[in-house]
């Protein structure tokens, strides 16, 4: 259809227009969010970026095109953390923008290989050096110090099973890379023939990987099941909101009495006080343990002299059973930025007096623990005393370390048969953030080919099986109870397992090379070869 000229005037006069341009960069970058929960058009995330990558392409200078990668990384990063808005306020877009920044020279890459009339060659390698460039930059904002990995575009695939499937051989690292291919070859096809030809290939060669990777990667062999409960107490308010959550979590906990699970999980900052120094708390906790026959996972926000003899406030995972505390500790080691510690905070201290940042920063554990839990010997026809020989190894994560794909995977090489992350999110009830943080199981779980259990404090509460399959019905954000879960356990190892975050490294490769190359290229400009016989001997100097 061809556009009448008054319109692609007035079109393009917007486009010059630095204003209707940062408008228009901002909105399209934050157009990826509707791919995650709670809007979940997990089908949109593979053309949400084709308005951004055509506006920077539109881009008539490199500046212009930085800053349209800027604008547009800031406008996603406001629209996947959008629920912070209560807790940081205004902050949130300082942070935003910081952050947009990684987006600057993906802007100039992107005008480059998109820009004016692509050639075959440059739409093939278009298709790769783009997408790369894109998983450095969630490699570069997954380090715990600028926000960790919330939001990676391949986690909007986290119901797809052929998604899941692909996270099994490189994590949600490679379905990341999968989309933003797919993003480029449709932008390509709105493009010259030449640049159609290339990214039709490109699309079938992307459906050929995932059928290859459906058809032969490895995937876990079902070993077993556990029944794992979760006790979900809702929202308690109030100044004495701690003993009442905790007063809440035992009556739901004798719920289950009878009910043969092999584990009681609580949700994160589920015990206010620490229970080496409040022993009827403990003695409480053993009660209910022997109650229900199951030792209970519970999670202490509290003061505590941890393992490197600091004393501070520590997020752990307590195990606990029927004679107390079992002596399974492990205390969160990646801590969510403004929330549990404020980064420079001599600087950034005035940051609590506008927001619900933290108000005095928690301390890191030092290393990751796989527990060990006494299967109920019913499992096993003994009729008297525990079997310790029979035990479920259990990896805990606390909160937003279930974004972390490293976490997991070391939990799995270290003999963990089920993870568990413990978290809250009781401070964003209404917001995306519940559902999305709840997704995340799904693709640690299929990642490791291990099941995932998720247990909060106000939902949502679920469970994935070890292909990163939902298991049961989860607990939404509405209810107060507990539910027992039938996990599938499994046995193997994905490739992702026993290969690491190989897609990064592969996408690290294929940026040096495209940096080589375009520095080739710049060094020919510079030094034009001479014609062939303009340099010859000089003066009174014999030739060769």
């Amino acid at each position: 259809m061809r556009i009448p000229v008054g319109r692609r005037e007035q079109r393009e006069g917007m486009l010059r227009s630095p204003w209707w341009r940062g408008a228009g960069a901002l909105l399209a970058g934050a157009l990826p969010a509707l791919a995650f929960p709670a809007p979940s058009l997990w089908w949109f995330a593979y053309v949400a970026l084709v308005p951004w990558l055509l506006l920077i392409r539109s881009a008539g200078t490199a500046r212009r095109a930085a800053l349209d990668g800027w604008l547009g990384g800031t406008g996603y990063l406001l629209a996947v953390h959008q629920w912070l808005m209560p807790s940081l306020h205004v902050f949130i877009v300082v942070l935003a923008a910081l952050l947009g920044l990684l987006w600057a020279p993906w802007g100039l890459l992107v005008s480059r290989m998109l820009g004016g009339a692509p050639s075959v060659a440059t739409a093939a390698a278009a298709v790769v050096v783009v997408p790369s460039g894109w998983l450095i930059i969630e490699l570069a904002r997954s380090w715990e110090g600028l926000g960790g990995p919330w939001g990676l575009l391949g986690a909007s695939q986290w119901q797809v099973p052929a998604a899941l499937r692909v996270a099994s051989v490189g994590a949600v690292w490679l379905v990341s890379l999968l989309v933003v291919a797919v993003n480029t070859a449709v932008t390509l096809l709105l493009l010259t023939p030449g640049a159609r030809t290339a990214a039709a290939i490109a699309v079938v060669v992307c459906a050929l990987a995932v059928g290859a990777i459906w058809m032969w990667a490895p995937q876990p062999e079902q070993s077993g099941v556990a029944r794992i409960a979760v006790v979900q107490p809702g929202v308690v308010a109030g100044p004495n909101s701690v003993a009442l959550r905790f007063a809440r979590s035992e009556q739901l906990t004798r719920t289950l009495a009878g009910r043969d699970v092999d584990l009681v999980v609580w949700g994160e900052s589920s015990v206010g006080q620490d229970l080496s120094r409040r022993p009827d708390l403990a003695e409480r906790l053993a009660k209910l343990s022997r109650g229900v026959g199951a030792d209970l996972l519970v999670n202490e926000d509290a003061r505590h002299t941890g393992a490197s003899g600091r004393t501070g406030i520590f997020k752990s995972a307590v195990l606990v059973g029927p004679d107390g505390p079992t002596g399974d500790r492990y205390d969160k080691m990646r801590l969510v930025p403004f929330g549990e510690y404020i980064p420079a905070r001599s600087v950034l201290g005035w940051v609590t007096s506008v927001g619900k940042a933290a108000g005095e920063d928690r301390l890191r554990g030092t290393r990751q623990v796989v527990m060990s839990v006494p299967e109920p010997p019913r499992r096993y026809g003994s009729t008297e005393g525990r079997a310790p020989e029979h035990t479920l190894r259990v990896g805990p994560l606390v909160c937003f370390e279930s974004a972390f794909p490293d976490m997991s995977r070391r939990l799995t090489r270290d003999g963990a048969q089920l993870l568990i992350a413990q978290s809250s999110t009781s401070s964003f009830q209404h917001t995306w953030a519940p559902e999305q943080h709840a997704s995340l199981g799904a693709l640690r779980a299929a990642e490791n080919g291990r099941p995932m259990v998720h247990a909060t404090l106000t939902g949502i509460s679920t469970a994935y099986g070890p292909r990163g399959e939902r298991v049961g019905t989860p607990l939404g954000t509405d209810t107060s109870g507990a539910t027992v879960f039938d996990v599938p356990l499994a046995s193997g190892s994905t490739l992702y397992v026993r290969l690491g975050d190989w897609p990064v490294y592969g996408a690290l490769a294929v940026l040096a090379a495209f940096c080589a190359y375009e520095g080739g290229r710049s060094l020919r400009r510079r030094n034009p070869e001479e014609p062939v016989g303009a340099v010859g001997p000089k003066a009174g100097v014999p030739g060769p």
